[in-house]
């Protein structure tokens, strides 16, 4: 991969997206949803994301809708998805941010 100032090429984000398979491109942003029993546990996950962002340095976009959370990974300074982003996403995948079996990809709501 490139460095953290240059965006991922096609290929590469094609190679991410088929390594983490429950991220998605969508509107130039590497995204994930979970879907919680409820609003507090999806704060919780949001709370862990953080400490693990804040020690990155590197801060999804994050949109919280009750049970609901969206995490976006784009470096706007370097104007769409880089190495830093794919480094993220590796990052909260493989951390146990996620409790138990509750969070599973989904696809936006319409």
């Amino acid at each position: 991969m490139q460095s953290s100032k240059q965006t991922l090429t096609t290929e590469e984000l094609r190679n991410l997206t088929h390594e983490l398979p429950e991220w998605a491109v969508e509107d130039g942003v590497l995204v994930r949803f979970w879907t919680f029993s409820n609003f507090v546990e999806a704060m919780a996950f949001v709370n862990r994301v953080a400490k693990i962002a804040e020690g990155a340095g590197h801060h999804p976009d994050i949109d919280i809708r009750y049970n609901r959370v969206k995490l976006g990974l784009v470096s706007h300074d370097a104007g769409g998805i880089t190495a830093r982003d794919a480094k993220m996403a590796h990052q909260l995948s493989a951390s146990p941010v996620t409790p138990k079996a509750t969070a599973k990809k989904t696809k936006p709501a319409k």
